[in-house]
């Protein structure tokens, strides 16, 4: 025995009842004629009736159909731009890491064989060794420097990220928000 799929019902005055439904992704109509007689004009705006009311349905339905891939297209496109600004965050955590040996090497602090504790020694010696107070300005200014320039790249990617996460959130939910309007007007 098949199964249908009741998508409402419509009492016209003097047309009699009719119900649609789905049947196996068709569109059906069973209608109920409280009168056993019906004129042709009655049954000329019934038919009419009819065809209004299942073009109504295809319409929702191909509404319903187009929100739904959006919100698809949406989802796949905020997922690719995650996953890219994932792989970006990632390069550059290396790009500081290596930055920061790089760093440290130029000073002589080489992380790998001296644990945390002796770092401020490490540092303390290398600074004891600069002969002049201008060399360890210049040092530290080239320090400082390195430091600002990191800190700005983080900081803006870290934005750029939020901004971008925030708009395809936004964009994802709109589309949502549609669809499911879309599918409630359906019913």
């Amino acid at each position: 025995m098949e199964t249908c799929k009741i998508m409402g019902t419509v009492n016209t005055q003097a047309l009699g009842y009719c119900c649609l439904f789905v049947n196996a992704g068709k569109i059906n109509l069973c209608t109920f004629y409280p009168y056993s007689f019906m004129s042709e004009d009655l049954t000329q705006r019934w038919l009419t009736e009819i065809q209004a009311l299942k073009q109504q349905l295809a319409d929702a339905i191909t509404r319903c159909d187009e929100a739904w891939e959006s919100a698809e297209k949406w989802r796949k496109l905020y997922n690719t731009e995650a996953e890219q600004r994932r792989t970006d965050a990632q390069l550059l955590q290396q790009e500081i890491a290596s930055l920061k040996a790089e760093l440290k090497k130029m000073r002589g602090i080489d992380e790998t064989i001296l644990p945390d504790a002796d770092v401020n020694t490490a540092i303390h010696a290398e600074i004891s060794q600069i002969g002049e107070t201008k060399e360890l300005q210049a040092k530290l200014i080239e320090a400082m420097k390195e430091r600002a320039s990191l800190l700005l790249a983080l900081k803006t990617e870290q934005e750029s990220h939020a901004q971008t996460r925030n708009s395809l959130t936004t964009a994802l939910g709109d589309a949502i928000d549609s669809l499911a309007r879309i599918r409630s007007e359906a019913k």
